[in-house]
C-alpha cells in the first residue's frame, strides 16, 4: 500500500494509509499477474469492464485509482472519473440520475472513454444492480465501470458476466515487510524483529491493517515490540495463551476456571479472540490425533 515516491509536505499529516498510498501501477507490490494484464488492456486503450473482488486492504481501490492516474491527465481527472463509494447514497435513484448522466454524457475536445468506480459495490441494493446492468449495457462505447467488492456472490450473475473479474487474494508475508521496512525507514521508527513478526502476523495479509497497526503501536509506545503491538490492539499475548492452555489442562476445573477468567478480567480480553488463539496453539502442541479432535469438537461447540 506504500508508493516509493517523494512525500509532498502537505501529506506529513495524513494517515500512513493514505500517505503510502502507491500513485502508479508500478509501485504496487502484489498480485503483479493481474496487473500486467491492466496495463496491458491499458497500453492498447482495450479496457473491458471490470471487478475487483477479494478481502480488504489487498489493494483493489489503489489499482483502479493507479489505473485511473495513468489513463487520465490530473486536470481532466475529475471530468473524467466519477468514484462512489457505500458511504454514498447508492439505490436505485443515484444509478438513474447521477451514474446514468455521467455515463450518457459525453465529453467535447477529449477522446477516449470515461472510467465510474464503484466502490464496495456489495452494498447495492439488488434493483440499484439491476438498473446498473442495463446501464452498462447502454453506455459501453462511452463509459468503462470497475466495481470493487469484497464478497463476489453478492454481486448478481448478470453484472458479473458484464465484467472481466480479477481476484485480489491476502498479501504474502514476503510481500508485506519489504513495504512495511520501508515505511519503518521514512519515519524512523524503532521496531524489533518480534514486533515486526506480530504486525505481520495479526494483518492476516491486510496491508491497510499492518500499516494501521503499526502507527498506532509506534504513536502510542514510542518502541514497537512484540508485547507492545498485542497490548495495542487488544490481542492476547502469546504467553497468556500458553498459560490458559497449560491451566486448562493442568489444572482442577475450579482453580483453571478463576484464573482465566482472571486473567479475562485484568486484561480486557474478548472470548472469540482466546478461542482463536487456543484453536492455533492446539494445533502446534504435539497432542494425540484423538485428543486434538476431541478438544477443537468442544471448541467449535463453545463458539
Amino acid at each position: 500500500m506504500a508508493s516509493i515516491g517523494k512525500i509532498p509536505l502537505q501529506s506529513r499529516n495524513l494517515p500512513w494509509v493514505e500517505k503510502y498510498r502507491p500513485q502508479t501501477l508500478d509501485d504496487l507490490i502484489s498480485h503483479k499477474d493481474i496487473l500486467s494484464t491492466i496495463q496491458k488492456f491499458i497500453s492498447e486503450d482495450r479496457l473491458p469492464h471490470l471487478l475487483f473482488y477479494g478481502p480488504p486492504g489487498t489493494g483493489k481501490t489503489s489499482t483502479v485509482l493507479a489505473s485511473a492516474k495513468q489513463l487520465y491527465k490530473e486536470k481532466e481527472f475529475n471530468a473524467m472519473v466519477l468514484e462512489l463509494n457505500a458511504s454514498d447514497d447508492r439505490g436505485i435513484d443515484v444509478v438513474r440520475g447521477p451514474i446514468l448522466s455521467f455515463a450518457s454524457t459525453r465529453t467535447i475536445f477529449k477522446k477516449g472513454f470515461k472510467l465510474v468506480i464503484l466502490d464496495e459495490a456489495d452494498a447495492m441494493t439488488r434493483d440499484a444492480q439491476n438498473a446498473l446492468r442495463r446501464v452498462i449495457e447502454k453506455y459501453t462505447e462511452n463509459t468503462r465501470f470497475c466495481l470493487i467488492c469484497n464478497y463476489l456472490s453478492k454481486i448478481i450473475p448478470a453484472l458479473q458476466s458484464r465484467c472481466t473479474r480479477f481476484r485480489f487474494g491476502p498479501l504474502s508475508q514476503d510481500q508485506m515487510i519489504p513495504r512495511l521496512e520501508f515505511v519503518i525507514q521514512q519515519e524512523s521508527i524503532d521496531v524489533t524483529p518480534d514486533g515486526m513478526k506480530a504486525i505481520v502476523t495479526l494483518s492476516s495479509g491486510d496491508m491497510r491493517r499492518s500499516l494501521n497497526i503499526l502507527q498506532s503501536t509506534s504513536m502510542a509506545y514510542g518502541k514497537v515490540t512484540e508485547d507492545n503491538v498485542y497490548t495495542c490492539t487488544g490481542h492476547p499475548l502469546r504467553s497468556d495463551i500458553a498459560n490458559i492452555l497449560d491451566w486448562s489442562l493442568n489444572k482442577d476445573f475450579t482453580s483453571a476456571y478463576n484464573q482465566i477468567f482472571q486473567l479475562k478480567t485484568l486484561k480486557g480480553l474478548a472470548l472469540h479472540d482466546i478461542l482463536t488463539e487456543v484453536h492455533l496453539l492446539i494445533h502446534r502442541v504435539d497432542f494425540p490425533p484423538a485428543i486434538r479432535m476431541g478438544l477443537l469438537i468442544k471448541l467449535a461447540d463453545i463458539e
